[in-house]
């Protein structure tokens, strides 16, 4: 004979009307960007596209320069102009745009803009004033970037604009496709093909300042691609695609259990009725899902963290809530849930979500809902013997 479940909501312990909430810690940042400049002897930019990766891109931004990054880059041109009205004002590059975009805001905002294509050249040249811009060699993804067939063309082109005042070219940059696999023959092959590109220029007659092919990835494990900047993004925000350097995780989010309830032994929970109570058990209500960036189909093998354990979700995650395994936990509504943190207590991290999701922390981090409370907790800009950066 089963039992009716019986439910329990109390008053939270949290403040009133606070559910999921997201906090951002900017002493980790900031820790990364110190980490990634001793590791190189080029400079750094900071990678603030999608809303510095879901962390706030000025929030980002301004740590990273604090603590020691030269440049910004984002992809479109209005990422950009948010940068500049925010009163930021070191160089920022985007390098995303289609062959129409608004080239007049960016060469007026002074926004550094990565050529790809003859089209992106001549269109750029037509903007109101002098445009810096970086040519962007595709060194093996068949994805952004000119083709090497088209890039003797593309240079001399530049060289006549650059000739006639309407553009200069500060920059060479290029992109790794396989830089998370270090030693990958793909790598090597990338780089020389970079330094032809670069050689291709200067053959031109250009003379491009700064060549940029290593992104997070190659920043951390492939030094012979550093060139004189490195591109940082995931990397800045705890997120190591290589697996190989122990970075911060700047992201925690947690969301308290708004209700409670005890269960019988093969209790259907959640859509579908994917899942039934093994025994008896206690179940738990937290108000996040996947309207919020929790991929639903983790569900399976996912995992909270409730009184210092971790706990399995009960059934398939919904769009505002999922159900947790509570066992026998005295737990009460009001009491926290961590779904992920940087670790340290034991919580689950995003490297866990995301191999619970098949996917990349990246997807995670960027796909988080805009409805989730976000706490920012400021960087202290300190390194770790005291002394201000």
């Amino acid at each position: 004979m089963t039992h009716p479940a019986t439910a329990t909501v109390l008053a939270p312990h949290e403040p009133r009307g606070e559910g999921a909430r997201l906090t951002v810690d900017l002493n980790a940042v900031a820790h990364n960007v110190r980490l990634l400049r001793r590791r190189t002897a080029a400079e750094l930019m900071a990678v603030v596209k999608a809303d510095g990766f879901g962390h706030g891109a000025v929030d980002v931004a301004r740590t990273a320069i604090a603590a020691g990054a030269g440049w910004l880059g984002v992809t479109s041109v209005d990422e950009a102009a948010a940068l500049r009205d925010a009163g930021l004002r070191v160089p920022v590059l985007s390098w995303l745009n289609p062959v129409d975009a608004d080239f007049d805001t960016a060469v007026r905002r002074c926004v550094d803009l990565a050529v790809p294509s003859r089209d992106h050249l001549d269109a750029i040249a037509r903007a109101d004033g002098l445009a810096r811009v970086h040519l962007h060699l595709d060194t093996g993804m068949a994805r952004d970037g000119a083709e090497p067939g088209a890039w003797l063309e593309l240079c001399r082109r530049a060289y006549a604009a650059e000739r006639e005042g309407r553009i200069r070219v500060v920059g060479v940059m290029g992109h790794l496709a396989c830089a998370e696999t270090p030693g990958h023959p793909a790598n090597a092959a990338g780089r020389r093909l970079f330094e032809w590109g670069v050689a291709a220029a200067r053959d031109a007659g250009l003379r491009p300042a700064v060549r940029h092919l290593a992104a997070s990835a190659a920043a951390l494990t492939e030094p012979r691609a550093h060139f004189d900047l490195v591109r940082v993004g995931a990397a800045l925000v705890g997120i190591d695609p290589t697996g190989t350097t122990a970075l911060r995780t700047a992201l925690t989010l947690a969301a308290p259990v708004v209700a409670v309830r005890r269960v019988a032994a093969g209790t259907p929970v959640g859509y579908g009725h994917a899942w039934h109570a093994p025994a008896a058990t206690t179940l738990g209500l937290v108000p996040v899902g996947y309207g919020d960036g929790l991929p639903r189909h983790a569900w399976a093998r996912a995992e909270v963290q409730v009184r210092g354990r971790r706990r399995r979700i009960a059934g398939r995650i919904s769009m505002d809530q999922l159900v947790v395994d509570l066992g026998d936990d005295p737990v009460r509504p009001g009491e926290t849930a961590t779904v992920f943190g940087p670790g340290g207590g034991g919580e689950p991290t995003l490297q866990d979500w995301a191999g619970w999701a098949d996917t990349i922390a990246h997807e995670l981090v960027t796909g988080l809902g805009p409805r989730l409370r976000r706490h920012v907790l400021p960087a202290d800009n300190r390194d770790p013997h005291g002394s201000l950066t």
